[in-house]
């Protein structure tokens, strides 16, 4: 792993290609930005009662995985969390 790579910010090309590459993944899937954007609303609502979580940061995009029979769809989540929150 070369860690110059690793720390170093992403060129406007790489960033346009991971955009892209998200579109087209949403577009197979037939997921509108809509859709996304109320799932992402969804599930910071139910996990902000448990969590104490940084709305600002949080990143949800759908990608794809690689299984058994080829190429399926994933939500991918990123949630910083600030806290738990102690519910009883």
């Amino acid at each position: 792993m070369d860690l110059f790579k690793f720390f170093s910010k992403q060129s406007s090309k790489d960033v346009a290609k991971e955009r892209l590459k998200l579109i087209l993944i949403q577009d197979r899937n037939s997921i509108s930005p809509e859709v996304l954007e109320s799932i992402r609303e969804d599930m910071l609502k139910v996990i902000s009662k448990y969590i104490e979580i940084d709305d600002e940061d949080v990143d949800i995009k759908m990608s794809s995985v690689e299984e058994i029979e080829g190429m399926s769809p994933a939500l991918i989540a990123s949630i910083p969390i600030k806290r738990i929150k102690n519910n009883k």
